[in-house]
């Protein structure tokens, strides 16, 4: 429920009234602030309220972007402002503030503007909208009013609500390949009633089915296959340009956005690689290889980003480099496309399936994406290395979470705090010499799948529980969490190639989707603002050491075939521990409405 309240000497003629009752509102009058107190206070506290000044003269998506966006507790354009639940309490506060009697006119006037000022001053999380081309003013004259109503018609803002839906920052492909249409498709949809979370499921089921037909192993289930993903990609974008178009945030959509990519091309890898089995071709290596360097790589992008979420002093050489290229247009695009993000990559794997076959995918999306991953991880490493910057213990605590140390990794990092020095290098020393132990093990041991690899098993889990023995506020502290999933993922991917029985590389394609899931799900939650899964669920897990060590033990027990049944249980288990939870989590959850701007993934 929403109570639009308008507060000021009436306008006759006026379509504001009409405008908010379109916009969701329940339109009430006061003739003045004393009026307007005891209706603000009169509406009941979970509901939504929006005080907006009779001479206001604006665009519609004026008002739409300042009464009715989700994500702030309190929104204001001149003329008209709203409080969301979270915000009433300081709106009630300005409202008391409000002085009565002679020489307060002033204060009055345009009551709307003095209630913007005090919830400012009250940080009660006030956004003021900015506006571009947009107008939204208090005509105070009736030549003012003449003079903003041809200010209004001079800006179609259908063509504005149209153009600020496609997201700001995108890849070359989705810029120009897909979003000049998909803004009229997510248009479509929002007239309809459609929902952004309705498309985002459509655009899964799409990339299921498409996955399905590279699954048949003939050239025209891989032709259909291509277009689907296409198809499903442009939904992809659909969902979070509607979600813009209609103000249809939340921290649900946000999730179910971010959570079912990785769902729909992860799907589509194990899609491939069964169409390749049924021509012959046994890719599921590559498959698997693709997935954990996508996953690696995406953990490097979340560790860094939070590792200088609110670093203070944020400049180094390199990002002024970047900011210099950045006035250069055509450099823009080029290190956009360099990257490989979602667009670029996806348009690849599906002109590549229609064309070629799936082993000539997975080599293209491994190459391209080791590429992609050494230029973006070699400049971050320069600008922590050149950046002058205190990190905060949010970051730190940030990155701890998204480490993923079970109960060993605790029970070791507790013996060895206290020594060595937050802040330097000896965090990202011993989380790579914890995962380089491991795999060059593994890689190069002639039977990996021994009791002695047990026991190097150990000797990474003492290393492990060493780097995270402090905080993480070193300039290359954020390297930690890539090193323990490279070590992970890695490591399950070979003794599943080096048992080499059939059903064993599929049962760790599995398994590092679950795992993978868990992980994407604790950035989640930390880009939400609801902090990291329960200690209990990385417990009950057993951190990233505890699986590492569980399955180099079942590997040393169990005959190949076993290996390859317990591998496909514990796939189930976890991946069974860890949905529940992530979907009881985000039913329930009340965080705040989001949405991700940040870079294509």
């Amino acid at each position: 429920m929403s109570t639009a309240i308008l507060t000021g000497p009436p306008v006759a003629g006026s379509p504001l009234e009409a405008d908010l009752r379109t916009l969701g509102f329940d339109v009430r009058t006061a003739n003045d602030a004393t009026a307007a107190a005891e209706l603000i206070n009169a509406v009941p506290a979970h509901e939504r309220i929006a005080v907006v000044d009779p001479r206001f003269v604006g665009h519609l998506h004026a008002l739409r972007l300042a009464l009715t966006d989700p994500r702030f507790p309190a929104a204001a354009v001149p003329g008209a402002l709203t409080a969301q639940p979270a915000a009433r309490a300081a709106l009630a506060r300005a409202v008391g503030r409000i002085p009565v009697g002679a020489g307060t006119a002033h204060l009055t006037d345009v009551l709307t503007d003095t209630l913007t000022e005090s919830l400012d001053r009250d940080e009660a999380g006030l956004h003021r909208v900015e506006l571009g081309s947009l107008v939204a003013t208090v005509a105070l004259t009736p030549a003012q009013r003449e003079d903003a109503r041809e200010a209004v018609a001079a800006v179609d803002d259908e063509a504005v609500r149209l153009r600020t839906a496609v997201k700001s920052r995108d890849g070359f492909f989705t810029t120009f390949g897909i979003s000049p249409y998909s803004r009229y498709l997510a248009r479509w949809c929002a007239r309809r009633g459609l929902t952004p979370n309705q498309v985002t499921t459509a655009s899964l089921l799409t990339a299921l089915i498409a996955a399905g037909c590279a699954a048949t192993g003939t050239r025209g289930g891989f032709v259909a296959a291509g277009f689907l993903l296409l198809f499903s990609f442009v939904l992809d974008c659909t969902d979070g340009q509607l979600a813009r178009y209609s103000l249809q945030y939340s921290t649900m959509g946000a999730w179910l956005d971010a959570t079912f990519d990785r769902a729909k091309e992860y799907a589509y890898y194990a899609g491939l690689a069964l169409g390749a089995a049924r021509g012959g071709d046994d890719v599921w290596a590559l498959a698997l290889g693709a997935m954990v360097l996508m996953t690696c790589r995406h953990v490097v992008d979340f560790s860094f980003n939070e590792a200088n979420h609110d670093a203070t002093a944020n400049t180094s050489p390199t990002a002024a480099l970047s900011g210099k290229l950045d006035s250069v247009g055509w450099t823009v695009w080029v290190r956009r496309m360099i990257v490989l993000p979602i667009g670029e990559r996806w348009f690849m794997i599906a002109v590549l399936t229609a064309l070629t076959t799936p082993r000539i995918v997975f080599y293209a999306l491994l190459i391209g994406c080791a590429l992609a991953a050494c230029y973006t991880t070699a400049g971050r490493v320069l600008r922590s290395l050149t950046r002058r910057a205190r990190r905060t213990d949010r970051a730190a605590q940030a990155l701890a979470d998204l480490a993923d140390s079970g109960p060993l990794a605790e029970l070791i990092a507790r013996g060895a705090r206290g020594r060595g020095r937050t802040g330097s290098f000896l965090a990202p020393v011993m989380a790579f010499l914890s995962a380089a132990v491991l795999l060059v093990w593994v890689l190069f041991e002639d039977d990996p799948a021994s009791w002695l690899t047990v026991g190097v098993a150990a000797c990474s889990a003492l290393l492990a529980g060493a780097a995270v023995a402090r905080p993480l506020k070193g300039a290359l502290d954020w390297l930690v969490p890539p090193f323990f999933r490279a070590g992970e993922y890695v490591t399950i991917l070979v003794l599943a190639a080096r048992a080499d029985v059939p059903g064993a590389l599929p049962a760790a394609f599995g398994l590092v989707a679950a795992v993978a899931y868990h992980h994407y799900d604790t950035v989640y939650r930390i880009r939400g603002g609801t902090g990291a899964p329960p200690r209990w669920l990385v417990r009950a897990t057993g951190g990233h050491e505890g699986r590492i060590l569980v399955i180099t033990v079942l590997a040393a027990a169990l005959s190949p075939s076993g290996f390859t049944i317990a591998l496909t249980a514990l796939a189930v288990v976890l991946a069974l521990l860890v949905l529940v939870e992530s979907i009881r989590f985000w039913v329930s959850s009340q965080a705040p409405a989001v949405h991700d701007e940040g870079e294509p993934a």
